[in-house]
């Protein structure tokens, strides 16, 4: 048989459609494969996990087939409960697969203290970056007579003195009393003489 009539033969057609029929099952076959061992199209929403213990958290991804990773304490912050998750990666609602790691970070036990850095004679806009940068706030402003103005003079917490280097918690208010500018400085000396009472001598020959 020639190779013309032969293509053009039924068996030749019969194997064509036996081939692309096998092809197919094979592609078939192959993405199935492939999705069961990629996971393609299972997908979970990541649950939010704001608040919770580390052993809720175990508890809760378990049941999604999740795992979980913890990556570190921060900072107090007294909207959350001690030892709560306050931070997590992925955000709540992400797609993610089975088995993914969510990352998460833990609230702290409380507020951590910090000593008192000398402010005294430091300028109001001075003080006030350095009382943020340690995690304090500014609390009450009270002004007295002295010649610097805006210049801290004194710093209070809760109606007492504070000395530099005492320790008060995080997020603490510290007051300050600040000069108003307006108080005049007076030579002791002159003072003295200009309230010192005149005195006056009487002359022996008149007495």
């Amino acid at each position: 048989m020639s190779l013309r009539k032969y293509l053009t033969s039924r068996v030749f057609f019969l194997q064509l459609l036996a081939a692309a029929a096998i092809i197919a099952v094979l592609g078939y076959l192959f993405m199935h494969w492939l999705t069961f061992t990629t996971d393609h199209g299972h997908e979970i929403a990541v649950p939010n996990l704001a608040k919770l213990t580390e052993e809720q958290v175990e508890a809760k991804l378990d049941e999604l087939d999740l795992d979980y990773v913890l990556l570190d304490s921060v900072d107090y912050r007294s909207e959350f409960p001690k030892y709560s998750v306050v931070e997590q990666d992925p955000l709540p609602g992400t797609k993610v697969k089975v088995g993914r790691k969510i990352y998460i970070k833990i609230n702290a036990s409380g507020f951590s203290s910090v000593r008192i850095p000398d402010l005294i004679e430091k300028t109001y806009r001075e003080a006030v970056p350095t009382l943020k940068a340690l995690g304090l706030e500014q609390g009450t402003i009270t002004y007295i007579p002295n010649l610097g103005k805006d210049m801290v003079l004194e710093m209070r917490y809760k109606g007492r003195n504070l000395k530099v280097g005492d320790r008060v918690l995080k997020a603490s208010k510290i007051d300050l009393v600040l000069g108003d500018g307006k108080a005049s400085y007076v030579d002791e000396s002159q003072a003295a003489d200009s309230t010192a009472a005149p005195t006056t001598e009487t002359p022996k020959d008149e007495q």
